[in-house]
């Protein structure tokens, strides 16, 4: 009896580990591997087994690090089947959703709640979870403008009953001929007047430009005060090669991996021109990433994939390659002694480039000869110069060289494995995680002891929950302060 207790919580552990990783990687786009429809085939399949099997552990998965993606399938999935929450767990269940749905970009959760209304998900907690959610944000005005259809479409959907203008401008826009609300009036004028087009977000005046008819390079060098740094992101590039206007771009402000990832989708020739200026603004970057989450180590050394298929797909692109770079300067930032080998060691970190075989059994080999008390390794996990070299060395270090373990060694793999629900292992000797950022690292770090299968289901409950508990606490003190200001 004991054996088989053992065993049931042997499978349900080494479940929620596969859970959770596939959930830290997998954002149901297409891979360099993988196709978009194997890996959201297989990640739907995840979810519905997890929720169906382990309910409260699958709604403490949100607050376990995991990426937006899978974030929002849970909590879609949740509120679809709020009937088979158990009654003790109902009020955990309920706060996890809002404190998750607000953590989410407003993007992407105002996408969460428009797709309640096309799964037809209409429950008294679904509407609760809606109407919070108007209510929370500070800057409600802003979003009926910006997500105005989406806004609307949540309002009729949940019922709610809206304060103010916001209902008249959302259902009844042209029957009130002034407002008194300044961003909705500048709407309503930019409809008849090109100038008042300045003053409003900048996905909305886009549009609006080209009713109006307005040169694109005209419209992109003064809307730029509206555009938020992720909208300057994306359209740099696209400037650069066609209207070629110049975006103002705080390179401090970005995210250490989108900057990671915009370096990188730079010529060569402008990061050798500006190597100054992006190694300082990753640096920046890293130092802010462990200012929120503190991160010290000692003697650390990370193995970098930097072969062709770090190189992504059409729809990640560079992904893995640039979450390598980032996590290079994360782990630089936090070490006391860090050293890096990549697969292909290039000049300067900032000329990488994702180009031939994978070979990481030279580079595991050197940063294993370094003396680092931490290994870290950031590959996707298919090796093929010589195929099964990495696993090797891993074996005969941990059998022959280091039975102690002495040397910490941790895979991070970015991509997520369709064929069979995981993400690829170098060696079972050696734990695997999901990385989609670099940011996650230092929660990554603290996964990783799950992953490794030391670790029993009770501390992984016991883990879950915490995360749960701070996750909560956190932010019921925002909303306290949120409220006390208003």
């Amino acid at each position: 009896m004991v054996v088989e207790n053992n065993r049931v919580e042997q499978v349900a552990r080494e479940d929620l580990v596969m859970f959770i990783n596939a959930c830290l990687a997998c954002t149901g786009q297409r891979e360099f591997y993988d196709d978009a429809y194997g890996q959201r085939v297989s990640i739907d399949f995840l979810h519905d087994y997890i929720l169906g099997n382990y309910r409260l552990l699958y709604a403490r998965s949100l607050a376990a690090g995991i990426n937006h993606f899978n974030q929002a399938q849970i909590i879609l999935k949740l509120l679809a089947t709020g009937k088979d929450t158990l009654p003790e767990y109902k009020e955990e269940e309920g706060a996890l959703i809002a404190q998750a749905l607000h953590n989410l970009p407003p993007q992407r959760a105002w996408g969460v709640l428009q797709q309640l209304r096309q799964r037809r998900i209409n429950n008294r907690r679904s509407r609760a979870i809606a109407r919070e959610y108007l209510e929370q944000r500070r800057d409600l005005s802003f979003h009926a403008v910006k997500y105005r259809t989406k806004v609307r479409a949540i309002a009729a959907h949940a019922h709610l009953k809206l304060q103010g203008e916001l209902g008249t401008f959302l259902f009844h826009n042209w029957k009130q001929k002034i407002y008194e609300t300044e961003l909705f009036e500048k709407f309503r004028q930019a409809h008849y007047s090109a100038e008042a087009i300045y003053e409003l977000p900048f996905t909305v005046a886009e549009g609006l430009a080209i009713k109006h008819k307005i040169k694109r390079e005209v419209f992109l060098t003064r809307i730029q005060q509206q555009m938020t740094v992720g909208e300057k992101l994306r359209f740099q590039g696209a400037a650069e090669r066609t209207e070629k206007v110049e975006i103002d771009l705080d390179l401090g402000r970005l995210p250490l991996t989108k900057l990671a990832l915009y370096i990188l989708s730079l010529p060569l020739e402008t990061r050798t021109e500006k190597r100054e200026i992006l190694h300082q603004a990753m640096q920046q970057s890293a130092r802010f990433v462990l200012k929120k989450a503190p991160l010290k180590l000692g003697k650390v050394a990370a193995v970098l994939d930097c072969s062709y298929s770090s190189s992504g797909s059409s729809e990640k692109r560079r992904r893995p390659l640039g979450v390598a770079l980032a996590t290079h300067y994360l782990l630089q930032a936090a070490a006391k002694e860090y050293r890096a080998f990549w697969t292909i060691p290039p000049e300067n970190p900032l000329q990488i480039r994702a180009y031939g075989q994978t070979d990481l059994a030279t580079p595991l080999l050197a940063a294993l000869g370094s003396g680092a008390d931490l290994v870290v390794i950031v590959s996707d996990g298919c090796e093929n110069y010589p195929p099964q070299g990495a696993a090797e060395v891993l074996r005969i270090f941990r059998t022959k060289l280091d039975p102690q373990r002495r040397t910490s060694i941790i895979h991070c793999n970015p991509v997520f494995n369709s064929e069979d629900f995981s993400l690829r292992n170098l060696s079972h000797t050696i734990p695997t995680v999901g990385l989609r950022d670099a940011e996650d690292l230092p929660t990554m770090l603290g996964f990783a002891r799950f992953a490794d299968g030391s670790a029993p289901l009770s501390e992984l409950e016991a883990y879950l929950a915490e995360r749960v508990r701070q996750m909560i606490t956190i932010q019921n003190s925002k909303f306290k302060i949120q409220n006390e200001e208003r």
